[in-house]
């Protein structure tokens, strides 16, 4: 159970905060609009879905005001970075930033469908009313505000019969053109989102995500017009709904009953989202000082499996392990942004990505850098670069731990790059001070010529654990989970030589996946009692299977031995 706590526990206490502010949010609202006297008149108009339209509204209110505070990446690093803000724990929960956000997101679309179906149905009854036969309550109070020192309680003024005055209302109505013009914008943020279209066109993702602006502005300004309406505090002192609904034929004929007057609602939301919308702001202008910063490319290295490394220096740049940051090639795309995982130590004199070919983006990169001929390419002639970052992920954790297991999945390694550069430089120079005891490293890959970018960086550190007498302190598997009948028969022939046939390296290759199972167990019991993290750069199916397994091989007794989950978010 305590390690439940450990990987899942404040996650789930997080959502469940959120998940009950919501309702108390929707409940709460929904009496203000259901029950108070002051919008009896307004009830008689609309019904229920009055209420059933304000409140997801100010649930919509709430998540608006969270929607843009998990993607302000520079406040989050400042936070995760600062030890006197942020807990081990709250670190992790930092690491879940876009996940959240994806749940908040969500969220906005329910209340915005149930928000606009309700709103559907006031529309319509309000036109109607405008169009009803006379002698009603609608129809006398769509009557107010016809006359000479009456304020109207039916927004809508003109006398035109649905479908069409339904139309109108949308069409030329700030609350209706608004709510059109928000909810497309988030219909097409939403689908363009899907895990799909992020990975195939990612520029088709990148640049409807930022009808984010259009959908804001358009949600603090969609209130202005004050549709909904209730009756005054004044008129509520002379006039008693509950009582003289009874007799609105002789409305102001009798002073029991003077004509009842109406005020609308001030718009609520900028209060709401002004302080996320100005913190989103500053981080913007946060990046784009950043990115004017000026980045020089100094190497440009071509390894197989179409993956290029760009090696690059900027003044000031300072990184931890495992960090990321966000490129942006002008001579490919001048507004486009994408992350990469910094491969590089922090004890190096640069910084370095890997990027793998995969996209038009990549593509053009490739292309830019002057890969795709065969001649040197000069210094002068590379593309250049903006660099916003770097950004705290999960794997700065690594050394907060005796024994770690890392975990990667093709390109997913290069997280670890980073953090067995800087493990080998520690060694160098000063392996005393290291708290890092023990290193369990698993790489999962498809394709054997992807191994061969990192197989030096594997050679050096195993050279330099056995200079040291210290061979036991990286063990690593690295598993080759695709292969044909003629390459199964070269390694059988070449498995009794010293080395591995594909990596050079001592420890031979597996071949198929990890029984994560056996592997959790055989760990714990050679490190009983110890915090064992676990940190993942890779899919969301392998993300499951590891949770899960560190969840059921930790031990209920605090002093038992505990895995602790961590993976790569960005």
């Amino acid at each position: 159970m305590g390690n439940w706590v450990e990987n899942e526990g404040l996650s789930i206490f997080v959502v469940l905060v959120w998940l009950g502010l919501n309702v108390f949010l929707f409940w709460w609202y929904y009496l203000v609009y259901d029950v108070p006297p002051k919008f009896f008149y307004t009830r008689v108009l609309l019904g229920r879905a009055l209420a059933l339209a304000r409140a997801p509204a100010a649930c919509l209110n709430f998540n608006c005001m969270l929607i843009l505070l998990p993607v302000c990446r520079n406040l989050l690093s400042f936070l995760r970075g600062s030890s006197a803000c942020c807990s081990t724990r709250i670190r992790r929960q930092l690491d879940r930033n876009l996940t959240f956000h994806k749940m908040v997101a969500w969220m906005i679309a329910l209340h915005t469908a149930i928000h606009t179906i309700a709103h559907l149905f006031n529309v319509e009854w309000s036109v109607q009313a405008r169009v009803e036969e006379k002698g009603t309550l609608a129809a006398v109070l769509s009557g107010l505000g016809d006359k000479p020192n009456e304020s109207y309680i039916n927004f809508f003024r003109q006398t035109i019969a649905n479908p069409i005055g339904g139309l109108y209302v949308a069409f030329t109505y700030l609350a209706g053109i608004t709510g059109v013009v928000i909810t497309l914008a988030l219909i097409l943020i939403i689908t363009s989102s899907t895990k799909t279209i992020r990975r195939s066109y990612f520029e088709v993702f990148w640049y409807t995500h930022h009808l984010f602006v259009i959908f804001f502005i358009g949600l603090v300004i969609h209130g202005a017009g004050r549709i909904v309406r209730g009756q005054t505090a004044e008129s509520l002192a002379e006039h008693n709904p509950e009582i003289c609904y009874k007799n609105f034929s002789h409305w102001g004929k009798n002073e029991a009953c003077p004509i009842p007057q109406f005020a609308g609602n001030p718009p609520m939301t900028w209060k709401w989202v002004v302080g996320p919308m100005f913190l989103y702001l500053c981080e913007r202008l946060v990046r784009f000082w950043r990115s004017q910063q000026k980045v020089v490319i100094t190497k440009v290295v071509i390894h197989p499996f179409k993956t290029i490394e760009l090696q690059m220096m900027k003044k000031g740049f300072k990184m931890e392990v495992g960090q990321y940051i966000f490129v942006k090639c002008p001579a490919v795309s001048k507004l486009e942004w994408h992350p990469f995982t910094l491969t590089s130590a922090p004890e190096e004199d640069y910084f370095s990505i890997h990027v793998r070919i995969v996209g038009d983006w990549t593509e053009g990169l490739f292309n830019a850098c002057g890969c795709d001929k065969q001649e040197f390419q000069e210094a002068w002639k590379l593309p250049k670069i903006a660099v916003d970052g770097p950004f705290g992920t999960a794997s700065e954790d690594v050394f907060s731990y005796e024994i770690v297991m890392l975990v990667g999945a093709g390109i997913g390694v290069t997280p670890f790059a980073s953090v067995l550069k800087s493990v080998w430089y520690k060694y160098c120079h000063d392996a005393t001070n290291l708290k890092l005891k023990k290193i369990y490293f698993y790489w999962l890959c498809r394709d054997t010529h992807a191994f061969e970018w990192f197989a030096d960086l594997l050679q050096s550190l195993e050279a330099q654990m056995q200079e040291r007498n210290n061979a036991d302190f990286l063990s690593y598997n690295i598993y080759l989970t695709g292969w044909d009948e003629t390459q199964a028969t070269h390694f059988v022939v070449h498995h009794e030589e010293e080395k591995d046939v594909i990596t050079g390296l001592k420890q031979k290759t597996l071949y198929g996946r990890p029984n994560w199972e056996n592997e959790f167990k055989t760990i714990a019991g050679n490190h009983p009692g110890s915090r064992i993290g676990v940190f993942l750069c890779g899919p969301e199916g392998l993300a499951d299977t590891l949770n899960k397994q560190s969840i059921s091989n930790s031990e209920a007794d605090p002093r038992g031995v505990h895995f602790i989950f961590n993976k790569e978010n960005f």
